[in-house]
């Protein structure tokens, strides 16, 4: 396929973007400007079409324009625009906190709340747990990415938050990375290198483990660039709070609800959290938030984390009707196999490539991680920017993330065929041969900073 250039619509569509909307919510890989979209398939507005091999940031987990979810947007719209739970009752924001507290794991009463995005809900649960436990420190990880209101950007790891003065209440420590050691050496006992970090010396000097309510973690670090830590990681994390009587906290936003071939990630690791954070997917598209888990905390106060149109009838009728496509269609098993086959086929085509240091992922989210050369394992940003952008030419949509941005990150809809994998493979192949072979100019990625 012929890479296409910037059309007419979209080059004008760009300058008014640049001229109007404020650069503060701006993470620009391309200028993609959608006009529609349909199952795995994004449409601009000269008509092209696009393989969406990002859903959105992992947002899109049914792909786009889901008629179930459509149909139940549209008859709650019919009856109210807008029904909320601050000082009133709605019947599909009980249906949703129904499903939702029979879905998560673990043999003790739970409740759920509900926001707008993954950033209020990971905010919500720092106020709540704090207020519980009367404890005043908390612990994530390095690279961890939980938001970006004050509040979670401070408890954030990633160095795109470097800027960021965090409270001295969060301690952050190593994340298991395998192909990153951050204690040097392989990855055989990289496990228990992070955690006895934590435990034998942080809890020794600085953080002692009676002032610590929770421990937040991603199972999957995807922001962090794509990092599944080792099989024995959750249930050693999930053993040390329990010695020490600390709630584990996991931010299930951008991977859970089956991208990881499992309703939430950490079933891989066979435990139970005391609170789950979703977001992203959970809505169908509309925003829409919630933290599930121990009633002690989620009732640790009245109207202490709420917001007008929290719990909303319209979103909460659109999560219902995604949970139950998810469940009727078998997305989750589905997300699994298909995910396994997305592994093999990037490791068969893309492995070949000098420039890829490492191949990483689980169930529905893959990373390709870009280096300068493997033995030196220096991150590749240059090529991870001009990839990313050759594939949008090319009719692929994708993003580079990552501590350095030097990692492709694949989260496509959950629905994605395993032809489209394979069509979606041979563009991301082409667009690295492209690269390589100097067909992508600086001047051409210059507008396009990521992040």
């Amino acid at each position: 396929m012929e890479p296409q250039a910037i059309g007419t619509a979209v080059q004008a569509a760009f300058e008014r973007d640049a001229r109007l909307i404020a650069d503060a919510i701006k993470i620009r890989y391309n200028p993609l400007v959608i006009d529609r979209a349909e199952g795995s398939r994004i449409y601009d507005i000269e008509g092209r079409a696009y393989l969406d091999f990002g859903a959105s940031w992992s947002l899109a987990h049914l792909g786009y324009s889901n008629p179930h979810v459509r149909r139940a947007v549209a008859a709650q719209l019919e009856k109210t625009m807008f029904a909320g739970l601050v000082s009133a009752i709605n019947q599909p924001a009980l249906d949703l906190a129904e499903k939702l507290v029979g879905l998560v794991p673990g043999d003790f009463p739970k409740k759920a709340w509900f926001g707008l995005s993954g950033s209020d809900a990971s905010e919500a649960a720092q106020r709540l747990i704090r207020l519980a436990t009367g404890k005043p420190r908390l612990i994530s990880f390095v690279g961890s990415w939980h938001g970006t209101t004050d509040a979670t950007m401070a408890l954030s790891g990633h160095t795109a938050f470097a800027d960021v003065v965090g409270g001295a209440h969060v301690t952050k420590v190593p994340y298991p990375n395998p192909y990153r050691n951050p204690f040097g050496g392989d990855a055989s006992r990289v496990t228990d290198q992070c955690l006895g970090f934590l435990e034998d010396y942080l809890f020794a000097t600085i953080c002692p483990p009676g002032d610590v309510g929770a421990i937040f973690v991603e199972t999957v670090q995807s922001d962090g660039g794509d990092i599944v830590p080792p099989p024995d990681f959750l249930p050693k994390l999930r053993a040390l709070c329990d010695r020490h009587g600390i709630l584990l906290v996991v931010d299930d936003i951008k991977v859970g609800l089956g991208r990881t071939g499992t309703m939430f990630s950490y079933e891989h690791g066979g435990i139970a959290a005391d609170l789950v954070l979703l977001g992203k997917s959970l809505g169908g598209g509309l925003p829409l938030s919630a933290i599930v888990g121990r009633q002690e905390i989620l009732d640790a106060g009245t109207g202490v984390a709420l917001f007008t149109v929290s719990g909303n009838a319209t979103c909460c009728a659109a999560g219902l009707a995604t949970l139950e496509v998810i469940e009727r269609e078998g997305i989750v098993a589905q997300a699994a196999a298909n995910g396994a086959y997305l592994h093999q086929r990037l490791v068969e085509t893309l492995g070949r490539h000098d420039i890829v240091g490492d191949i990483r992922g689980l169930g529905m989210i893959q990373g390709v991680e870009l280096v300068t050369d493997r033995a030196s394992k220096a991150p590749n940003q240059p090529a991870a920017a001009k990839i990313v952008y050759r594939a949008w030419e090319l009719g692929l949509i994708l993003y580079y993330a990552g501590n350095w941005s030097n990692v492709l990150e694949i989260t496509p809809p959950l629905i994605l065929s395993r032809e489209e994998i394979d069509e979606g493979v041979a563009l991301l192949d082409q667009a690295f041969a492209d690269v390589l072979a100097g067909r992508v100019s600086d001047a051409a990625v210059a507008r396009f900073a990521g992040w």
